[in-house]
This record gives structure tokens, sequence and C-alpha cells, in this order.
């Protein structure tokens, strides 16, 4: 059984699918007035991990995550650098797919931009109106939260506390200051679309809401985005659907630093605990290349009893909100198991168990979105695995000098070798 937090009712609730095992997931996607940065990673991460430990669990996940691609920041960047906010807006789009995809970040199923679904959130717009719960004023729509009694449930905010917030922007045509915007009259330089109200542009809140209600229909299983999103955006995107970094670090470090912390939890940028991640990969990785030294040797086996515990710690983990920490813990325990097994030699543990064990760590770990890529996930080219299958023969005719040129060669390639009872065993060579 999974629980999972419930912003609404702050408490950890059973996840009961409405059409299992279809789960509709939407997930708030960032604005593109420029790069991402370390906060959009850390979201991108977290829920990219969600909905692969859903699949993992047999569930049939259709993942919905948005671009903002028109906004008071992006019309305002776009004509300082002389272009339009399209063109701006495509570029951000552009580097922010590849950003993702540098960090082993699946790519939504659909990934709907916010420009393009004019039409369906001026229909949305229209039926707030004609409810009631929304009024135009001067080419401008906004949507009257007294009309929208829980208004303030998902935040925990009251209409006081709103009101003195709401001071800071005061538009006198409002018939209550916390009213918020479902549509922008069209201004000078800006971009803008016809509507029943005039030209103009929609507003922020009104794009997830009629986007996901496109894709995933109005009721659906999952909607996400970061914390500070909670107050107003999804508290907004309640009341009208109701009422209606990369370069420095490798991204598999990245991956594991974040996931070592609760989602629900602030994390702190440090350069120290993002290395002292990549250290803790490297036990990882030397155990996937052990595996593949040995692979081509082993015969098929059924996973032994001492590396089948992990599984179900790790799935306790997960089940129980998504502890991706004690999930990790899980994963480090096995890897440890798995090392023991390696350095008391083949006799103790045959090569065929310990592969076994080892595939039951990559199963785990690629939950998490690890070894999805890279020379830890790929293990080493065919090239030095034949010049290491050609020192092994070297060594055991005792020509230590064919095999000390061997290993030269294997060293060119990018790979060091050492000689252990378990076997030959490669890393990598750094940069």
């Amino acid at each position: 059984m999974i629980r999972i937090y419930n912003t609404m009712t702050r408490t950890k609730e059973e996840f009961v699918p409405l059409a299992a095992p279809a789960v509709g997931m939407y997930v708030c996607g960032v604005t593109v007035y420029d790069h991402s940065h370390i906060g959009h990673a850390r979201s991108a991460m977290v829920f990219d991990v969600i909905r692969r430990y859903l699949t993992f669990k047999g569930y049939r996940v259709t993942f919905v995550k948005n671009y903002t691609d028109v906004d008071d920041r992006i019309i305002k960047r776009a004509n300082q650098g002389g272009v339009s906010a399209r063109e701006f807006a495509e570029r951000f789009i552009a580097a922010e797919r590849a950003d993702m995809a540098a960090l082993g970040v699946l790519a939504p199923d659909l990934d709907p931009k916010a420009t393009e679904h004019v039409p369906q959130m001026i229909e949305l717009i229209g039926r707030l109106v004609a409810s009631g719960h929304a009024y135009p004023i001067d080419g401008d729509v906004y949507f009257e939260i007294r009309r929208f009694p829980p208004y303030g449930r998902l935040s925990g905010k009251n209409l006081d506390e709103l009101l003195a917030g709401a001071r800071v922007e005061v538009d006198e045509r409002k018939r209550d200051p916390r009213d918020f915007a479902l549509w922008k009259g069209a201004k000078p330089g800006e971009p803008a679309w016809d509507s029943p109200w005039g030209p103009g542009r929609p507003g922020w809140h009104i794009e997830c809401s009629a986007m996901a209600m496109k894709y995933l229909g109005e009721s659906f299983d999952f909607h996400g985005g970061g914390e500070d999103l909670i107050f107003p955006h999804h508290e907004c995107e309640i009341a009208q659907a109701e009422a209606c970094t990369i370069k420095r670090h490798d991204p598999d470090a990245l991956r594991l630093w974040m996931l070592g912390t609760h989602y629900r939890n602030m994390i702190e940028w440090s350069e120290e605990r993002v290395e002292e991640a990549a250290r803790a990969l490297d036990r990882f990785a030397r155990l996937l290349r052990d595996a593949t030294a040995v692979r081509r040797a082993a015969t098929a086996a059924a996973l032994p009893p001492a590396f089948a515990e992990f599984r179900p710690r790790f799935e306790r983990a997960m089940d129980d909100d998504f502890n991706t920490p004690q999930a990790l813990a899980a994963l480090f325990d096995l890897v440890r198991a798995l090392a023991d097994a390696r350095d008391r030699g083949p006799t103790a543990t045959p090569p065929s168990a310990f592969v076994a064990g080892v595939d039951e760590l990559v199963q785990l770990a690629r939950v998490l979105g690890l070894f999805g890529r890279g020379a830890a996930a790929e293990g080493p080219p065919a090239e030095v695995e034949r010049l290491v299958a050609a020192r092994v023969e070297a060594r055991t005719r005792r020509d230590f000098k064919r095999s000390d040129e061997l290993r030269d060669e294997i060293a060119r390639l990018g790979w060091l070798v050492e000689d252990t009872p378990a076997g030959p065993r490669l890393t990598p060579k750094g940069p």
C-alpha cells in the first residue's frame, strides 16, 4: 500500500487511483524566462522518481508537465532582447529539455505550452463568468474569491492574511483586492489573443487548470509542483477548477544528493555534499563493473536469499510517501552485502549469485533514476573487454611482460585494471 502526503489534509493517505491501473499525473512546469536552476532540477527529479516508482509498481502513468511560455518576465526580457516573446520562450524551452535529459529525467508524455491552449483557457474563463465566480471589467477578468468559500484551505491562509498581502498590488477596479486575474487586457508591445472580453492574454493560474483538464480530465490522481507554488498558484487553481546545473557535477551524483533528503524537506546547496555523493556512487559503479567482468562466465541464477531482503525494505520506504532517504539506505546496505560477497571470492559466492545480486541492485537503483547512462551503466567497451581477457590469458601463461603491455593499452583507452581474488576489476580513469 502506497501512502502519500496530501497537502490539502496535511496527512499521509492511502493512494487509491481513480481508475487503476491508469494514473493521471500533472506537474506545474517552469516559466521559461531564463535557464533552469538547482531548484528546478530538484523538483524535476522528485516527480521523475515518483513517476518511475508508480510504473515499477505496475501503474500505467500518464505524466503531463507544462511550460508557461507567456508572462510578464518573458515579455519584458524578449522586448529588451529585440525578439518576439515566442522566440525568446522557445530558446529556453529547448535549454530546459536539454538540461532535464542530461539529468536523466524522463521526458513527459505530454508537455503542453500555455500559448497553444488559449482557446481552452478562454472557454474555462467563460464558464466561470457564466457561473458568477468571475467578472469582467475593462478588458480584464477576475476570479471573485468570496464566491468560493473554501479558498485558503490548501495553504492554510485565512482571508484577512490574504488581504494584508494583497495591499502590495492594489487595483481599485477589483471588487476585492484579493481577487486574481484570469484574463489580462492587451497592452502595447505584448502578445495578445482575441476573446469575448477583448484582446489580451491569460493570467498565470488559469493555464494549468485548462491544460490539466484537457489532457487528464476534470479529476485526476496527482497534482504536483514546488512548495513555493502552494500559494497562490495551486490555491487559485483549486478555486477556478472546482468552481468550474549539470556542467560541474555528474548527474547521478546530483540525483543521489537530492534524493538523500525527503521531497517535503528543504534542501541547501552544498558542493561538498554533492562530491560525497559522487564518491558514494563509486561503490555502486565498481559493483556494476565487477559483475560485467564475470557475467560471460556466469550461468543464470535466482536471486540468493542473502540479497533478496532489500527489495521489500526499498518498497516499504517508497510506499511511505516516497521516502527516498530510506530507500537509498536499503540500496547502500545491498551494496555492502554485495561488496562483502565479492571480496570473499567465488568460493563463498558463485559468480552467478553475485551477478543476480548486482542485477537486483541496478533494477532498484533505476527506479530512482540512477545508472541510466554513462560508463557506470554501460560498462567498458568491447575493445577493453577483449584486452582484459587477453591479459588474463597472458597472466595465466605467466607472460608478465605482455600482461603489462596490455594493461598500458587498457589505460590508454581510459580504464584502469586491478587484479583481485574475484578476477580483474576495471575502473574508469579520472579526468
